[in-house]
């Protein structure tokens, strides 16, 4: 694959280039899992976990919390009940509101 690098707009070379930084992104994460796998698979055979081996042990994350309480303004905006009260929420509680008033 050729290309003629300097007969291209100034344009066309960064978007070239932020491909080629997505794609080399995209391939070292690749090998990465690939090698964990071949890593946990290994251990496995011997026994173990790769979290035993390593003393590392898997986070998980947390799948995205579903929405609890919504905005009486604005039905849009809404809160899961997770973190810092939105103050919507707060004004409503002010004004006289139940957290059951604001449940979805």
């Amino acid at each position: 694959m050729d290309i003629d690098l300097n007969n291209m707009a100034l344009t066309d070379l960064k978007g070239l280039q932020a491909q080629v930084n997505k794609a080399i992104a995209s391939f070292e994460d690749r090998k990465k899992k690939l090698a964990i796998v071949a890593l946990e698979e290994t251990a496995r055979n011997l026994g173990f976990t790769l979290g035993e081996l390593t003393g590392v042990s898997t986070i998980r994350k947390r799948s995205p919390a579903v929405p609890k309480y919504a905005n009486p303004a604005d039905a849009s905006d809404t809160w899961s009940g997770r973190g810092r009260k939105p103050r919507w929420f707060e004004a409503a509680l002010r004004a006289g509101k139940s957290p059951d008033d604001l449940a979805i």
